[in-house]
């Protein structure tokens, strides 16, 4: 009975193991797989990166469109301003949605964070700030003393003008404290603080003679000044979003906001969706942004009365913007991402090159900071590896 068993066992072992092996059906058809051609990848790329392809082809288009609708000049300024209204009315939505962008996102942001990791955060972006501004200014001044993009005829027609010493370091430094902390913050979303310093004629005070001599000679000095010129400085609110005052109130209110935990969970909710539902909105708004950007770059285009005077006169300035925004944001920007993170800053790019676009068509600032927003989520990996 034994020796059955012991050979049954051999025999199992000697049996040979059925192994299953799947293929793909692709490894069963004996036809090699050709490579797709570059045109095909070509537009696969193009397909992925619908967005930025047409913001492209829109301010190639509205350069082009400007340019061939120069030679049926002259054109009446309604048409022009026809021509130019879905520019506008692109820039009208991109910015209003800049305040409520910078509540949600802020909000959103810092409280999810503790106090530790977001004091670490921000130490280490003021510090990238002051740097990089540092730096541009640096390299501006270097740049223009090398180039010289103005006229020097200029500067012998107009002569050397009028030194203002009323403007004070001081008040410019105390103007920027005092927007950080807004009075009112309502006022803080249309308005913000400047000092302003106004000349006041005040009379000089007079003391009566004492004497008929004294008498005599105040009537011989008639011809004397009896005012003088005094500077008063006072504040006053001029036009403009106080957005230092704006983000600082909201930075702080995330972070007390993210001290709470559990109880202010339900807040956390709100500005949560309400970030969700601002960023829809700019996404709604970038698919329509190549045909405001398109508009908007033919109108200017237009408008100008002698394009030859206007690219000969700011020609060389424009070579020297362009060759420092170069330098900064090729070599010094990217330098500075590769030092901290240890990774390659193409990537990095590649997700704000939409927004270099927005601002190469609509030439304002605050605008292109929304595009990117929008894609945060994928870049925020990347930011957080070199930065938390």
């Amino acid at each position: 009975m034994g020796g059955a068993v012991e050979h049954r066992a051999q025999h199992a072992n000697n049996t040979p193991k059925q192994v299953e092996v799947r293929m793909h059906e692709s490894q069963l058809t004996s036809d090699e797989v050709h490579p797709r051609s570059p045109c095909l990848r070509m537009c696969d790329k193009i397909r992925g990166n619908l967005l930025l392809s047409l913001t492209v082809f829109g301010v190639i288009m509205g350069a082009v469109c400007g340019g061939l609708l120069r030679l049926a000049s002259p054109i009446h300024p309604d048409i022009i301003m026809v021509i130019a209204f879905p520019g506008d009315i692109l820039m009208r939505m991109l910015k209003m949605l800049i305040l409520p962008l910078i509540i949600s996102s802020l909000i959103t942001g810092l409280a999810g964070l503790d106090a530790k990791s977001s004091g670490r955060l921000g130490t280490r972006a003021m510090v990238y700030y002051m740097s990089t501004t540092i730096i541009a200014a640096v390299l501006g001044v270097i740049l223009v003393l090398a180039i010289h993009p103005g006229d020097p005829k200029l500067k012998k027609q107009l002569g050397k003008g009028q030194e203002n010493d009323e403007v004070s370091s001081l008040d410019a430094f105390l103007d920027l404290i005092r927007n950080l902390f807004p009075e009112n913050l309502v006022q803080a979303c249309f308005q913000q603080i400047q000092t302003v310093t106004k000349k006041v004629v005040v009379e000089n005070p007079t003391e009566e003679p004492t004497n008929v001599t004294d008498s005599f000679f105040a009537l011989m000095n008639d011809t004397a000044a009896t005012t003088t010129t005094e500077i008063k400085k006072k504040l006053e609110f001029k036009d403009g979003m106080n957005v230092l005052g704006v983000i600082g109130f909201f930075i702080a209110f995330g972070i007390a906001m993210g001290k709470m935990g559990e109880q202010a969970r339900l807040m956390v909710e709100f500005f949560n969706i309400l970030n969700e539902i601002v960023m829809k909105l700019v996404t709604m708004i970038m698919w329509y942004s190549p045909l405001g950007i398109a508009c908007l770059i033919c109108g200017k285009i237009i408008a100008i009365k002698d394009l030859e005077l206007v690219a000969r006169q700011l020609g060389m300035y424009m070579i020297t913007v362009i060759v420092g925004l170069i330098i900064h944001g090729a070599i010094f920007l990217p330098s500075l991402y590769f030092i901290i993170t240890r990774k390659s800053p193409f990537s990095f790019l590649a997700g704000i090159f939409q927004a270099w676009i927005t601002a190469l068509g609509t030439a304002s600032s605050p605008t292109p900071t929304e595009p990117p927003l929008s894609t945060l989520s994928i870049s925020s990996a990347h930011f957080k590896a070199g930065l938390v």
